[in-house]
Order: structure tokens, then sequence, then C-alpha cells
């Protein structure tokens, strides 16, 4: 019979307690069988993971490294585990989601008929602002951001990158000019953001190198969908996820700009949620549905 898995376990413990003796009285095994298992595996790996003193022992650089890849490898196949049992189980129940305006009408809103025609249990609230809120205050199971990740204490799935690209309406640049450099927009209204932390400038690349242009503009927006209705409504030029703009740009709503000085900067999209949450079945409902499916443009 193949005893590698009692062997690693009987190392693992022996590596956290930090002596055979301790090992064995944790795992109920006399010291002699916990040394015999630590050197049969040493023997079937080629190498020394412990160095054995008079006092005590220490785990040798592979013992270091073979512990790290192997406490790695046991925590995904317990993960593994995990997912399929909840595989087995039913989706149900409410599932409360957080996302911005513009994600959530040009993304998820899109997504919820299929969503509900796959896992008909489940029930979706659905709570869009731009604010950053806290998923435990105001009882949100999932948190769509897009951006640089901040909270730590929460996983976080990929759903996608977007760049950004310069729009404007059709009917705007009939009146005011398609600008055909940078500098150009010093003549056009540029549409804003009006919440603290925008940044009155946007960026390109202008002979190899990205730089930062001042931007002005009339409106101000206090949302991304804000920001591009007025864009469709022919208020100015705006700056947004091509998510956001691509059913605006292939409907000619928009048209984009400024294409050739785009520096290729994007933004990533996660899906944020607890650790440890009951409602895990659900989540992974909408996650594994979310990745199924075509989410936005990028």
């Amino acid at each position: 019979m193949d005893n590698r898995f009692g062997d690693i376990e009987i190392f693992l413990t022996v590596s956290a307690e930090g002596s055979f003796a301790n090992a064995a009285r944790m795992l109920r095994l006399t010291p002699l069988a916990v040394s015999r298992s630590v050197a049969r595996l040493e023997k079937r790996l080629a190498v020394t993971l412990l160095r054995r003193t008079t006092r005590a022992l220490a785990l040798t650089t592979e013992g270091v490294a073979y512990r790290d890849r192997i406490s790695t490898l046991i925590a995904e196949m317990a993960e593994v585990e995990k997912s399929l049992g909840q595989a087995n189980q039913v989706a149900r129940g409410l599932l409360r989601v957080n996302a911005s305006p513009s994600f959530g009408v040009q993304c998820l809103i899109p997504a919820l008929p299929g969503f509900a025609e796959r896992y008909p249990a489940v029930k979706v609230e659905l709570t869009l602002t731009d604010s950053i809120v806290d998923l435990v205050e105001k009882r949100a199971d999932i948190a769509i951001r897009i951006g640089p990740l901040r909270d730590t204490r929460l996983r976080a799935k990929k759903l996608g990158h977007s760049r950004m690209a310069l729009v404007a309406s059709p009917d705007y640049l009939a009146r005011r000019g398609v600008p055909q450099i940078p500098d150009d927009l010093d003549q056009h209204d540029c549409l804003r953001f009006s919440f603290r932390r925008s940044i009155d400038s946007w960026p390109f690349q202008v002979e190899g190198r990205i730089v930062q242009k001042p931007v002005e503009g009339r409106f101000f927006g206090n949302s991304g969908e804000v920001v591009r209705q007025m864009a469709v409504a022919g208020c100015g030029i705006a700056r947004h996820g091509a998510f956001h703009v691509a059913a605006d740009i292939k409907a000619e709503r928009l048209v984009e700009v400024l294409k050739e000085f785009n520096p290729g900067d994007g933004e990533d999209i996660h899906a944020l949620y607890a650790a440890e949450d009951r409602a895990a079945t659900r989540i992974r409902a909408l996650l594994d549905y979310l990745d199924s499916i075509e989410l936005f443009a990028t």
C-alpha cells in the first residue's frame, strides 16, 4: 500500500511542532514511527528535509521549499473538494450584488435574464453606486470593483480588463470639429467627474512617451453612467472604459477619437466577496455564469 500521503502529513506535523516527540503526541504515534516516516520520505525524494541535532530539529532549504509547495497543493486540493461539494448543492436564496452604475447598466443587467434561467432558485438584489461600499455594512455578497484593489480582507476574482477610450457623439463632432492632436482638446468641452478622486488630466502617447494633458469643460457628472449619457447627448468628449461605451460605438451613438494617441492604459475589473461566506454556493453560481459569457468588450 502506498503510504506517501501519510508520510507527507507526518512531515508537515513535525515541521509545525518542531520535534518528533511533539509530532508523535499530536498524531498518536511513537517517536520512532514518526522518525522512520520522515526518513522514508527523504529517501523517496533523495533530499534531506530535516537537520537533526541533540536539542532541536530545523528544516533544510529543501525542507522549507518542500513544505511550502506541499502546503499550497494541499490547500488547492481542499479548495477543489470544497467546490465539488458546492457543485452538488443547488444555488438558492437571495444574492446581494453591488456595482458601479456603468458596469451594472452596461454589463450586469443584460446578463441577469440568462443567469435567472440557469439558476431559477436564486434571487438577485442589485445596487448600483459609484461609492466604495463595505460588504459587511451594506450586507452585500458580491461587489464589482473597477481599478486597483485596496481591501485585502476579501477574495477577488478577475472578470477582465478594459482599455480606455475617448468618445464623442457625431452631432458634437459635427458642431465642434474632430480633434486631430491632444492639444486640440483646448478648444473642446471635456466631460469630467465631480467626485473628489477625479483627475482633471488625460494621458496620451506623444512621440513615444506618455504625457498628461490637462482638460477643461463645462459639464460634470457624478458617475460614469451620467458622463456617458452626457456624451451621447452631445455635451462633449468623454474618457471611458471601452466596456462602458462599446454598445454606443457599435450603434454609432458615439465615435472614438484620437485613437492614434491612446496610451493603451486600462482598468482591471474584479468581483470581491468574503473569504468565508454562507452564500458561497450562490456566489459561485454568479461568478461561474459571468465566466461563461462574453461579459463586456475589452
